[in-house]
């Protein structure tokens, strides 16, 4: 017997052809059939009039707070996504000293206009490596799958200090500091590494994001983190809409 029935919906399979009515049998969590006049099943639900189709997958989202308290994630499970991916545009809430909490969610304020007054009351904050950020999602239930990447500022911050939003150059060491703590997080789950180098990111009290003018040698130097490994995605925001005097459009493509 089957575990579960959809019945009567018409399928959107993804694979671009003609969509058409026709029930999906589920059995052990897994779809077994896609036709008509299935058999029985302990659980049926009717889709007469629906659209069924697969999961959708969100490649970029900022549930990088609310995933910490909120397991289902609205409202993009009434929509049909069943995967996530954040840590987009090189915000986020890991790696985070105790003492740059108040900074990363002014940060997230200002580029993602999240309210700060929800971030700071819902962030658990049970975590300062990107490791232990990862454990501490993965010891909450969730509806949806999701996927992170490394973000850059708080990742340079949690390493620089003050020095990291003055757009200060970063030191040999610092490359190497963030470069290490990349690789930790790559080899503890991550996806991959994200920065963002827009001029219309900001945080809320007005401030460039940490980020958004590191020289190439230290994204080269981060990027170095993914040597050896064969999974991994770099993820960049562009400056496409510059502010500040000595932007240079081109160059960004070059980088």
């Amino acid at each position: 017997m089957l575990e579960t029935k959809i019945s009567g919906g018409l399928i959107y399979d993804g694979n671009g052809g003609t969509p058409y009515l026709a029930d999906i049998g589920i059995k052990d969590g897994v779809i077994t059939e896609i036709g008509a006049n299935l058999g029985p099943a302990a659980r049926e639900i009717d889709a007469g009039g629906a659209i069924v189709t697969p999961g959708f997958i969100d490649i970029h989202t900022h549930y990088d707070g609310q995933i910490s308290w909120d397991e289902e994630l609205k409202p993009s499970v009434n929509h049909g996504v069943s995967t996530i991916v954040m840590g987009n545009c090189g915000v986020g809430f890991a790696p985070c000293h105790k003492t740059d909490h108040e900074r990363l969610i002014r940060l997230m304020e200002g580029v993602e206009d999240i309210p700060g007054t929800a971030l700071a009351e819902g962030l658990t904050w049970e975590w300062e490596s990107f490791p232990e950020y990862l454990d501490a999602l993965d010891a909450r239930p969730h509806t949806l799958d999701y996927l992170a990447m490394v973000p850059h500022d708080p990742l340079r911050v949690y390493v620089m200090g003050e020095r990291a939003v003055c757009e200060e150059r970063a030191t040999e060491e610092d490359i190497l500091k963030m470069r290490a703590l990349t690789r930790e997080a790559l080899e503890a789950g991550a996806i991959g590494f994200s920065t963002g180098r827009s001029d219309a990111h900001r945080s809320s009290d007005g401030q460039w994001t940490p980020a958004s003018e590191a020289h190439v040698s230290e994204l080269v130097g981060i990027a170095k983190a993914f040597e050896g490994l064969d999974y991994g995605v770099l993820h960049a925001v562009n400056d496409f809409d510059q502010e500040r005097p000595g932007d240079q459009f081109d160059a960004e493509f070059d980088l």
